[in-house]
């Protein structure tokens, strides 16, 4: 395989990117710490990597298998598969469900470049995880809420419904008739996702010698901060009860409520939703596709430019979709708040090359935020011309579709260094405001890719950009404004524009 194959390939998600950087560090013996040391850390992650893979497959075959038992064979199959002990879940989950998980999950649907059973095998990092066992996960319902989950409620269903990136969700009832989901966090995950954290910076490192402009000690630092915070669920209430407030009522997006009484740092409890998932809206029609991107689209930008948060895993796993555009929000453990003078200069970047695009101006404030060092050897039309595939679907005011090709591009934008733009490529920095954010370019673009989501992406940009503020452009943007004209305004003041 050629090194622009390989490339290609990797990086469809930045976590295999970045191993197999640091795979190749390791095999010529580099390091500060030498060879051996590296070899045998190389070695161990390796191994573990391998099993997460080896059991993802074969809880998938379990699965299928089952469908074929009777009721006592499934409860004997399923008893093979549960992990129980905090060992088996740190063993297992370390490098399928930990720190790395979540670009690890993106594979399977970002590029559409990867052959169909790289993605196949890279999507049981969604939902093919098998699960802890009944007893394991009501003994940390026990020891966070000081009792067993059926006494805490008045229904408990043992058996998960889902898996999480660090938990797994159950069904339950309270005392008081509310259907609940309850996500139990998985014992020892915080240990297997240290030690992730731990090796980050050594895979960063291993990036940077292919891309030398990348800072990756700013890198690290901020995806730590970040995922340090996705461990704790009480930070993950307190953010969805951020956008629960400023969404409340909305006519297309909906975030469920959060029971702090029924809640600790390893346990969340929360309204049970409805809705669909990703793979049966990919059936739906073209017009319902399209609902759905544009409910995805307001929500992703509405809240960065109307809230100054982003929730930072946008993956099919997250939603619950409905008919006509209504989205249900999951999952608000990794969430980057952001400042005013940071949307500044995300609103600063758009009026350069979308509003009033002008290279010279363009190329001084990617430069100003320490995307690209100054004095580089390319011309202001080069570097408007490379960031300018970022923008696209907005640039013009007409109906653009969103295709699979663009999202693989996006992907060949970041990484692939053999093109006509390899030297700004490997120039190119992640500054700390941009790391969480790349999963609109790496994630999102990629989902409406799959949806062929058609629409007027700059009108209905213009809609939620603070510094336009153009008028409703759609139907649903109209049923917005008036949600908008008759809500309360928040307790936290935020004026959301999308």
């Amino acid at each position: 395989m050629t090194r622009t194959r390989a490339l290609r390939l990797l990086t469809a998600s930045a976590c295999l990117a970045l191993a197999a950087a640091a795979i190749r560090r390791f095999r010529r013996g580099g390091g500060d710490d030498g060879p051996v040391r590296h070899g045998r850390r190389a070695s161990r992650n390796a191994r573990l990597a391998v099993l997460g893979v080896r059991t993802g497959g074969s809880y998938a075959a379990h699965r299928a298998r089952r469908v074929f038992a009777d009721a006592g064979e499934r409860r004997q199959l399923d008893t093979e598969f549960e992990m129980r002990t905090a060992e088996q879940i740190a063993e297992t989950l370390g490098h399928m469900k930990g720190a790395l998980m979540k670009v690890g999950q993106m594979a399977s649907y970002l590029d559409q470049g990867l052959p169909e059973h790289v993605r196949t095998v890279l999507a049981q990092l969604q939902q093919n995880a098998p699960p802890m066992s009944a007893q394991l996960a009501a003994g940390v319902v026990e020891a966070e809420l000081g009792a067993p989950p059926e006494r805490i409620f008045a229904e408990w269903d043992p058996v998960p419904i889902a898996s999480a990136s660090i938990g797994q969700v159950h069904r339950a009832m309270t005392h008081d008739g509310q259907a609940v989901a309850v996500k139990v966090q998985y014992p020892g995950i915080a240990e297997a996702i240290a030690a992730d954290l731990d090796n980050a910076g050594l895979l960063f490192a291993g990036l940077g010698q292919l891309f030398p402009g990348l800072e990756h000690r700013t890198i690290v630092a901020e995806l730590r901060e970040r995922l340090i915070e996705e461990l704790d669920y009480e930070q993950e209430a307190r953010n969805q009860d951020l956008f629960r407030n400023c969404y409340l009522g909305h006519p297309y997006i909906h975030v469920p409520e959060v029971f702090h009484e029924l809640s600790s740092a390893k346990v969340l409890t929360t309204e049970l939703a409805d809705g669909v998932h990703w793979n049966e809206v990919l059936t739906w029609s073209q017009e319902e596709k399209n609902l759905a991107a544009e409910t995805l689209y307001r929500f992703a930008f509405g809240s960065l430019f109307g809230l100054a948060a982003f929730n930072g895993d946008p993956h099919p796993g997250n939603y619950l979709f409905r008919p006509n555009g209504h989205v249900t929000f999951l999952d608000f453990g990794l969430v980057k708040r952001f400042t005013a003078n940071e949307l500044e200069d995300f609103g600063e970047m758009i009026k350069h090359i979308v509003i009033d695009p002008v290279p010279a101006k363009f190329r001084a404030t990617v430069e100003r935020l320490g995307l690209l060092p100054p004095g580089l050897d390319v011309t202001d039309d080069e570097v408007f011309e490379y960031l300018r595939h970022f923008y696209d679907f907005v640039e013009e005011d007409g109906i653009y579709t969103i295709t699979p090709e663009f999202g693989s591009e996006t992907v060949r934008r970041i990484f692939d260094t053999s093109g006509p733009f390899a030297t700004i490529q490997k120039s190119a920095n992640v500054p700390p405001s941009f790391v969480i954010i790349q999963r609109i370019n790496l994630g999102l673009y990629a989902m409406f890719g799959e949806l062929m989501a058609t629409g007027n992406w700059r009108r209905l940009a213009e809609e939620i950009w603070p510094f336009v503020a153009g008028p409703p452009s759609t139907p649903m943007g109209l049923e917005i404004e008036q949600w908008r004209r008759l809500r309360p305004v928040p307790s936290d003041g935020a004026k959301l524009s999308g």
